[in-house]
């Protein structure tokens, strides 16, 4: 009796583990709707932040990889070589991996971070006039995502 009721039970749980995931469709909204009215282009983004540290700010951009489903990490294709590493605010937000690929229209947050070249910790490595050793990356928070296309 035990064994029917444990099969059966097994058997009614298989198709819950063999569903598969879609993949992201025009118009599908992660998180919050965007509002799209004011949006940029994601390689426009650095110029239009200049001097500020944050911005609030609507872009648009290609989803060049998916980093981490859970949170919604990925980095968005900024142009010239530069990428654009984003996550959502809400970490209960959950992605596909088949969003690579897709242009998508984010609402949210971004900020520039400085970023240090390994050997700029070591004592006495004072580096005057070289730029190289200094970059500035831009991450973004997300608080909403529109697949555009």
């Amino acid at each position: 009796m035990k064994t029917t009721i444990l099969l059966l039970a097994l058997l009614f749980s298989l198709p819950v583990f063999a569903q598969v995931q879609k993949a992201p469709v025009h118009g599908q909204v992660f998180g919050s709707k965007p509002d799209t009215a004011g949006v940029m282009d994601a390689s426009r983004l650095a110029q239009f932040m200049d001097g500020k540290a944050r911005v609030s700010v609507a872009i648009r951009g290609k989803i060049s990889k998916v980093t981490k489903e859970k949170g919604g990490w990925f980095t968005l294709d900024a142009g010239k070589g530069q990428v654009i590493a984003a996550h959502f605010k809400n970490y209960n937000v959950t992605i596909p991996f088949s969003l690579a690929g897709r242009t998508v229209i984010l609402d949210g947050v971004a900020a520039k971070q400085f970023v240090a070249d390994d050997r700029q910790h070591l004592a006495g490595n004072a580096q005057t006039g070289k730029e190289s050793s200094k970059r500035k990356r831009i991450s973004f928070e997300v608080s909403g995502l529109y697949v555009d296309r």
